[in-house]
């Protein structure tokens, strides 16, 4: 296997599920490897704002000079995008040597593919002589396989009902899964204005050492800055993140907590938390593309991330009609996305996506059709995002507005050849 797609596709056919969680096999083959970090660790759970918040983390840390290396998944277009390593993308060359050191360490186990890519990309993170190590838990917590990774500060965002069928048909349920990276005698930090009460209780079983929004730090604001303070410390004067949206406050009050709590090992300047947040840029989380009409593109695929997107939409004044590309996965609650959409979209236009997983843009049609919510406005079908987006620009005046939301195929499938620069037909 000479390349990473060599690899990739290798990892792809390696076990017989998607998803298998559980931390037995890959804790085994991690210490066949002999995985451990020698910096601190930030690990981030949570149903939504687990993206905004590593990168506000990495943002932050890299204005004050600290080598970072981050993981998050899934990726947008190209798998290189699940790592960065002092704030760039790595390039395929550096996995290699990785990955076969995952297949040299795996002997006869059976990993799924997010198994075997984790490992590789966290033994490269490992080798990389960082000063602080990000990591995104891909779904779940407790048995996801960056838990196998001992956190130096946990962080819990929003969370809310999404892949009930693996993790529980509740918040609280949910909760308990986020929960399981939290450590004993570690910080844990809940930016969830309202979180399950079985984090709390997690929390205070183990004996970490939680701050909790609303107690151990609070934010406010005004439509030109905001001010936050923590256990002894204030930060007055912020502008607003680079990252777009009400929800990205919440995501960085428990950033500014998570560096306060790591302050003695890892401590950064009011100046480095000022630039970092000023630059601070991740595609596809309520990214306004302007041109005629204005895109925006948003990864939103489940109910809480659908009532923000919503409420960041209406918030954005007034547009003569939206067009909304929508995709994705089959097991998404589809009704309560299109109830909180539907008020705001004019016109849809349902895509397939390349997966397995992903509703066929028929069947988006079909549920959409059948919806409590549904308004009667016209609405296409589409084999691919693009297509879907060539169809929405077509049909839209310069004045109008495009969104792309849903699955991360969804979006990625319209960064595939860069940001669309959108020219509308001329209105008359």
């Amino acid at each position: 296997m000479d390349t990473l797609q060599d690899w990739l596709a290798h990892c792809e056919r390696l076990h017989p599920k998607t998803i298998d969680l559980g931390l037995e096999r890959v804790r085994a083959v991690a210490d066949r490897m002999g995985l451990a970090f020698s910096c601190p660790v930030v690990t981030v759970a949570g149903t939504n704002g687990k993206g905004s918040t590593c990168a506000m983390l990495e943002a932050i840390a890299l204005q004050a000079g600290y080598r970072t290396g981050v993981y998050t998944s899934p990726h947008l277009v190209h798998f290189e995008e699940r790592c960065r390593i002092r704030g760039e993308i790595v390039q395929a060359a550096q996995l290699l040597p990785h990955f076969e050191r995952v297949e040299a360490a795996r002997q006869d186990a059976s990993l799924t593919y997010f198994e075997f890519t984790t490992l590789a990309i966290l033994s490269l993170m490992a080798a990389s002589e960082l000063d602080l190590a990000i990591l995104e838990v891909g779904l779940g917590g407790r048995l996801d396989a960056v838990n196998i990774i001992d956190t130096d500060c946990a962080v819990i965002t929003g969370i809310d009902l999404d892949h009930t069928e693996l993790l529980g048909p509740d918040r609280e349920s949910i909760g308990r899964e986020k929960a399981g990276i939290l450590r004993g005698g570690r910080p844990a930090v809940v930016s969830d204005p309202v979180p399950p009460h079985s984090v709390l209780q997690y929390a205070q079983a183990i004996g970490a050492d939680l701050w909790l929004l609303g107690r151990d730090f609070n934010f406010s604001g005004d439509r030109q800055q905001w001010a936050w303070a923590g256990r002894g410390r204030r930060y007055a004067g912020l502008a607003y993140p680079a990252l777009r949206g009400a929800n990205q406050l919440l995501n960085a009050s428990g950033v500014l907590a998570a560096l306060e709590a790591l302050r003695p090992r890892l401590p950064v300047t009011a100046q480095a938390i000022r630039n970092g947040l000023a630059m601070v840029d991740l595609p596809g989380r309520f990214q306004i593309v302007p041109g005629q009409p204005t895109l925006v593109l948003d990864v939103a695929h489940n109910p809480h991330a659908a009532a923000a997107l919503a409420a960041n939409l209406d918030a954005m004044g007034f547009y003569p009609a939206t067009h909304a590309v929508f995709g994705a996965m089959g097991d998404k609650d589809l009704d309560t996305i299109f109830a909180r959409l539907s008020p705001l979209v004019d016109r849809w236009y349902f895509c397939d996506l390349p997966t397995p997983r992903a509703a066929s843009a028929q069947q988006l049609a079909a549920r959409w059709q059948a919806s409590p919510s549904h308004r009667p406005v016209p609405a296409s079908t589409h084999p691919s995002p693009q297509d879907a987006l060539a169809s929405a620009v077509g049909a839209s005046d310069p004045t109008d507005r495009i969104l792309v939301f849903g699955s991360f195929f969804t979006v990625g499938g319209v960064l595939q050849n860069g940001v669309p620069r959108l020219q509308a037909k001329h209105l008359g």
